[in-house]
């Protein structure tokens, strides 16, 4: 099994550059031929803390741990890597890395170049991300591995009769954080036993005050707002009929989580003629306009402070849900999509009654027009919300127990 998944990602490494089409293919390979030059840029005289993550909302999950680590230690060299071109583009000049880049291929030859050349004296491997080869050559060369806010469920391969290479993977660690028990026990019916519960550090991401934003207090002024954070073309349908039937003193702020040009283009045409783009208009006119289409990246979380709904996207398709935890610390009731069983926290939410699931347009325009008429229930579903971020918090700490002992 180890020798066909390393041929298969061997043929993949030299065919999808042949192949590569689309801008996010393009860039997935070029930012990997410019990784060994990157590299290069890594201090020698400090030691250094590797934390990989997939792609943003990993790197959210990964981000309390990376700088409360920082902080502890400020002598040595942060680098922070992705598999993603989206997390990528959006973080690779955030400030709490020292360096950010991507993960090399796992073949065998590029894992155990980049390790020689990164010399971690600890990776910090977040949620999900499992590379077989980095993680053997991690262990060979005793390097501690943490997985960070991982996340188990009974149909992974670990837990399958056939599962045995990858169930070794996991005794590799160092040790793993989980979010719930269930994760947990799963782990250890299978022999994995460094293994603790600290929960989901996201909801030590979220819930600190942010700067405000000038554009946000002249496109909202005394209405009440909605923002659709991270749609989908799926949401975007499901959220239609709502916008039409928007009340005078309401308004809509939208940010896809696709950001070409194409797209934006099919998604203002298919919103009311009056609708704005965000870095297309004169920010005097927001305040006339009921639709702003939020159409840059990196201040959806600081426009939730100023919404009395959301709609939190991914939801309606197979993408996977986007962030709940962001408005729900803000107090902000929230209504999502009908696909979030691997999400527990929206599982959680449902279950109280402070986030609401809808499954196509007529049911979000029905449940959109009952939160907006009832000012008292809105409150009462955003207080819930906030309260649930707040009782949850503590994951970062936890983690640190344990992670900080090794530097």
């Amino acid at each position: 099994m180890p020798f066909l998944y390393s041929l298969a990602v061997s043929v993949a490494k030299a065919m999808i550059p042949l192949i590569a089409k689309s801008t996010k293919t393009k860039a997935f390979v070029a930012g990997r031929r410019a990784l060994w030059t990157q590299l290069k840029g890594i201090s020698q005289n400090k030691k250094v803390v590797w934390m990989h993550c997939a792609s943003l909302g990993e790197y959210e999950q990964g981000l309390p741990v990376l700088t409360a680590l920082k902080n502890n230690h400020p002598e040595h060299f942060y680098l922070v890597t992705f598999f993603s071109p989206s997390g990528y583009q959006v973080r690779k000049n955030q400030g709490v890395a020292d360096l950010v880049t991507y993960l090399p291929w796992d073949t065998k030859a590029d894992v155990k170049r980049f390790i020689e050349m990164v010399n971690p004296i600890m990776a910090l491997l977040i949620k999900y991300e499992f590379w077989p080869n980095l993680i053997r050559e991690l262990y060979r060369k005793e390097v501690p591995m943490y997985l960070i806010a991982g996340l188990f469920r009974q149909n992974q391969h670990f837990f399958k009769p056939w599962g045995n290479s990858q169930r070794k993977l996991l005794r590799g660690f160092t040790h793993l954080f989980v979010q719930n028990e269930n994760s947990l026990q799963l782990l250890q019916s299978i022999g994995v036993h460094q293994v603790s519960i600290s929960g989901d550090t996201r909801f030590d991401r979220v819930g600190v005050p942010k700067e405000r934003l000038a554009f946000m207090e002249t496109f909202v002024g005394n209405r009440k707002c909605i923002v659709a954070g991270s749609t989908w073309t799926e949401d975007e349908v499901v959220l239609a009929k709502a916008i039409k039937q928007t009340p005078k003193d309401w308004c809509w702020l939208i940010a896809p989580h696709e950001m070409h040009e194409t797209k934006l283009k099919y998604l203002m045409a298919q919103l009311p003629k009056e609708s704005l783009r965000y870095t297309k208009s004169d920010e005097a006119a927001f305040e006339a306009c009921t639709v702003l289409v939020l159409d840059t990246v990196g201040i959806l979380g600081r426009c939730y402070p100023y919404a009395s709904l959301a709609y939190v996207g991914g939801g309606m398709g197979t993408s996977g849900l986007h962030n709940i935890l962001e408005p729900a610390a803000e107090g902000v009731p929230i209504i999502i999509g009908k696909n979030y069983s691997k999400f527990p926290e929206a599982k959680d939410l449902i279950a109280v009654g402070s986030v609401v699931s809808v499954a196509n347009p007529e049911d979000c325009s029905e449940q959109l027009s009952i939160l907006q008429e009832n000012d008292t229930l809105r409150e009462e579903k955003g207080n819930a919300n906030k309260n649930y971020v707040r009782t949850n918090q503590g994951a970062t700490v936890k983690t640190l127990s344990l992670i900080d002992l090794s530097l």
